[in-house]
């Protein structure tokens, strides 16, 4: 199982952000899905999470700016982050807690990141 991001890039400061990710190959369940990213010099912090039932967590940095959600039906996990600042420059990694078969315990999986760049 891969997980597969979509919506990098060159983005305006001021504008609209939207990635999204799902997982390619077999897989039995999703429970959680996340975005962290990771800047240059700093750690991996947490965006947003989004479990099965929707339940949210926002990540100090994103909070009343950004927008987490997913389609169960496709196994997608979207983000939608209105105005975004030069800051929030880095990295963006999915991240999916998901059991591939149904006698195999959950694992975490991550995406090979996308790289978001905010420019004024």
């Amino acid at each position: 199982v891969q997980l597969q991001a979509f919506g990098g890039g060159l983005v305006q400061a001021g504008g609209s952000l939207r990635l999204s990710c799902a997982p390619s190959g077999s897989l039995f369940s999703v429970n959680r899905m996340a975005w962290y990213r990771q800047a240059p010099g700093n750690q991996r912090e947490l965006v947003a999470s989004i479990t099965s039932v929707g339940k949210t967590v926002y990540g100090d940095s994103a909070k009343g700016r950004s927008t987490i959600s997913r389609d169960n039906a496709k196994n997608t996990v979207y983000l939608q982050m209105n105005s975004p600042k030069p800051e929030d420059t880095a990295v963006y990694y999915c991240n999916a807690f998901l059991q591939v078969q149904p006698l195999r315990g959950f694992s975490d999986y991550w995406g090979q990141g996308t790289q978001v760049t905010v420019s004024n």
